[in-house]
């Protein structure tokens, strides 16, 4: 028996320039130049400062393990495939933090605050998935 098919994002028009910018392989964010704060995930408003004055910026793609899981079991879906798989929180080097993927590692060797940098993972010609991995020295 075949796996689903993976679900894809809903993208609400002022999240758009980010999933443009990932079919690119480039990370980008939200940044108010009127507190000077960067925001994720994509909003309309800032929301340090209420400003309506945001702009999107290329992100470093570097940051850190805030904290993960790591799934070893899973009922039949479309990632059933992809066991074990880790969901992280990862903490940007621009302060805001993201939800993703940590590939490319042996999940025993993860830990909190290891720093990791994005790469990307084509899902279909319309998204491109941000993911992270260990850094590359």
């Amino acid at each position: 028996m075949d796996a689903p098919q993976k679900p894809v994002p809903d993208v609400n028009p002022w999240a758009k320039p980010f999933w443009e910018a990932a079919r690119e392989n480039k990370l980008i964010i939200q940044k108010c130049p009127d507190c000077n704060q960067h925001v994720f995930y994509p909003r309309l408003v800032c929301p340090h400062c209420f400003s309506e004055n945001l702009e999107w910026v290329e992100a470093s793609g570097k940051g850190t393990i805030y904290s993960y899981t790591v799934v070893k079991n899973n009922s039949p879906s479309a990632f059933i495939n992809d066991i074990p798989y880790i969901v992280a929180l990862i903490k940007l080097d621009e302060g805001v933090q993201m939800l993703s993927n940590i590939v490319e590692c042996d999940p025993d060797e993860l830990a909190c605050d290891m720093p990791v940098e994005v790469t990307f993972e084509k899902l279909n010609d319309d998204f491109t998935l941000p993911k992270f991995r260990p850094l590359q020295t």
